[in-house]
């Protein structure tokens, strides 16, 4: 038996009962907070959860064999959980910034060749080895800032041969680093240069080729697509996602990100687990993914660094959607990995309360990526994915911004990073 033993939290936020479905309306604020609470972990799953002293008197013939960490004056939390990353990819769009700092818009950058044409030319131009290395070290870096799991797509190819480079680096990561990635095909993520005159050309492409050989291969367990004004319609998306469905690839959608465009409305129609971003969203849309129970996965980060109006997270949640919050991690429009600082993002420019962030971060974001039943929440059977963070409560994790106040994180029962610092770098990988 390897056991671990987390003692003594100022507060425990376990978030217990949500297996099932995600948290709404006045549930995400219910976060299942122990004081002086504690968690055992047995071979990487949860065992028990309660107040110490029961669990002292539960395990006391076993405590000996225990690693004991003493969580006094600390919070703890779920592992965070980040259900939107663009994690593989290569080169970098600094310049861009500098575009927007004078005026330029994402689309008028984007349809000038940069953009996602501009990560598409540096993906292609990298080598499994420069992608793997450089996306090991942002895992690092998110496993620095709380995070346990997080999904990644591809989408910085739209031809085979870079998709399935982008796919089978996710596929390593996952094997070799502590993290678990979770891959989304997404090579509906702009229509190629080359296609610009006959985008129809391209969703065939998509439907009858990549599709099929991702569904083949195993490579991914979600399908997206980016619904937007002049990039995929409505119409074209709605094909590009029932494909994937009829393959066994669980929709997702990006949504109404620059402009109105029924993606929220065509997210609650297709089942879709989750729309993203929807930054001009409408109460209509809104209301049919509260109906159908799709998960918003809300990118303060990428409005806060594109200079846009966030997403309206607040009128989202008292409709009844359930909401996630991620870090959308990209080259262009959101260059972070710090999903604490997301959340702060979540309370200061969505109108969301410090514990509705945690819900969002933790088993709401779990269930964007169909893992609600392993992961983001404290509760016995789940794996043993856990973060501390060198706070006494909930509220001053979001009070004091911007830091990283991560101090332990544990990943499938065992310490990864101590003191804010990664263990010893063989401890990193699952192997």
């Amino acid at each position: 038996m390897t056991a671990l033993f987390i003692r003594n939290a100022s507060q425990l936020v376990t978030l217990q009962g949500s297996f099932h479905a995600p948290r709404v309306k006045e549930a995400m604020s219910e976060l299942a907070i122990i004081e002086n609470g504690s968690v055992w972990i047995e071979d990487g799953v949860i065992q028990a959860v309660g107040k110490d002293e029961d669990l002292v008197a539960q395990y006391k013939g076993c405590l000996h064999e225990a690693q004991i960490i003493d969580a006094s004056g600390k919070l703890v939390t779920p592992g965070l959980v980040d259900p939107h990353t663009h994690l593989v990819f290569g080169g970098s769009r600094e310049n861009e910034f500098n575009m927007r700092l004078e005026g330029a818009t994402y689309m008028e950058i984007m349809n000038g060749g940069g953009g996602i044409h501009a990560t598409t030319r540096a993906t292609k131009a990298a080598t499994k080895d420069e992608l793997f290395n450089e996306s090991f070290e942002r895992l690092n870096q998110f496993l620095l800032h709380g995070v346990t799991t997080v999904e990644a797509k591809s989408g910085y190819g739209m031809e085979w041969e870079t998709e399935l480079k982008q796919l089978e680096v996710a596929k390593e990561l996952n094997e070799r680093h502590v993290i678990d990635v979770v891959p989304t095909f997404m090579g509906a993520h702009a229509v190629p240069n080359e296609y610009k005159e006959n985008p129809e050309a391209f969703i065939d492409l998509l439907i009858k080729k990549m599709i099929p050989k991702v569904a083949k291969l195993g490579l991914a367990e979600f399908n997206d697509v980016f619904c937007e004004h002049g990039v995929f319609t409505p119409e074209q998306s709605k094909r590009i996602l029932e494909a994937g469905k009829s393959y066994g690839l669980i929709p997702k959608i990006h949504a109404d990100e620059i402009e109105p465009y029924q993606g929220a409305e065509l997210a609650a129609e297709i089942g879709a687990i989750s729309a993203d971003h929807l930054l001009k969203a409408s109460e209509q849309g809104m209301k049919a993914m509260a109906e159908k129970g799709v998960v918003a996965v809300l990118l303060p980060g990428t409005a806060y660094f594109l200079m846009a109006e966030s997403a309206n997270g607040r009128k989202m949640i008292d409709l009844g959607v359930p909401v996630a919050l991620s870090t959308d991690c990209n080259p262009g429009s959101s260059p972070t990995v710090s999903l604490p600082f997301i959340m702060n993002l979540g309370c200061m420019k969505m109108g969301m309360t410090p514990a509705e962030v945690i819900t969002a971060a933790t088993i709401n974001a779990a269930h964007a990526i169909n893992r609600g039943k392993e992961i983001g929440s404290l509760e016995v059977g789940k794996k043993g994915d856990i973060t501390i963070f060198n706070v006494e409560n909930y509220m001053r994790l979001q009070y004091s911004y911007g830091v990283n106040h991560t101090d332990t994180v544990v990943k499938n029962g065992r310490v990864v990073v101590r003191g804010g610092k990664l263990v010893e770098e063989l401890s990193i990988s699952k192997n």
